[in-house]
């Protein structure tokens, strides 16, 4: 007899939406692929969002807290945060190229409250290692939060072009010692 089991129904159809949104964007993906690669019915999709565009939001939002959840700021620390969010996007490919088409397809516009939040905590606890002495106070606290999720992450978002630059076994400890140089007191 087979076992209902909801949650975990909708833990293969995030997995599987991740894989179809990362492949082709929320404007080419496709339900039917989605419920196929999750081996759901597509029925069954909509039992537990109104649409793609539902999902894709909350595809985006787990993503999100799974990064807070596996990758968490040390402000005093900051460049082995960088490497720690360098490793994560090289770990999951997928989730870097999901994120370059939820930006694309929604833009600035699109931020979401859970990003809003965690941007802010982390810039409070920049301002506190830079109150402690542990961090630069020559920019912003923003400033140097916006500097090092850019350098942890810029060799999963350009083309070869910029990536063949540096060979990849070199590109964490560039990214770490160039973010050590940026927060330096």
């Amino acid at each position: 007899m087979r076992t209902r089991d909801p949650e975990a129904k909708k833990q293969l159809l995030f997995e599987a939406a991740l894989a179809e949104f990362a492949e082709f964007g929320r404007a080419g993906a496709r339900i039917d692929r989605m419920a196929k690669r999750a081996g759901i019915s597509p029925g069954l999709v909509y039992s537990f969002y109104e649409g793609k565009a539902e999902l894709f939001d909350a595809v985006f939002d787990q993503i999100v807290d799974m990064i807070l959840a596996s990758v968490p700021i040390d402000a005093d620390d900051l460049p082995a945060y960088a490497g720690s969010l360098h490793d994560a996007g090289r770990a999951h490919p997928d989730v870097m190229r999901f994120i370059r088409w939820y930006y694309l397809e929604l833009g600035e516009s699109s931020q979401r409250a859970v990003v809003a939040a965690s941007m802010a905590e982390k810039v409070a606890a920049i301002t506190e290692a830079q109150q402690r002495g542990t961090v630069t106070s020559a920019r912003t606290a923003a400033q140097i939060l916006a500097l090092v999720l850019t350098l942890a992450n810029m060799w999963h978002l350009p083309g070869e072009d910029v990536a063949g630059l540096v060979p990849e076994p070199d590109r964490r400890s560039l990214v770490t010692s160039a973010v050590a140089a940026l927060v330096a007191p």
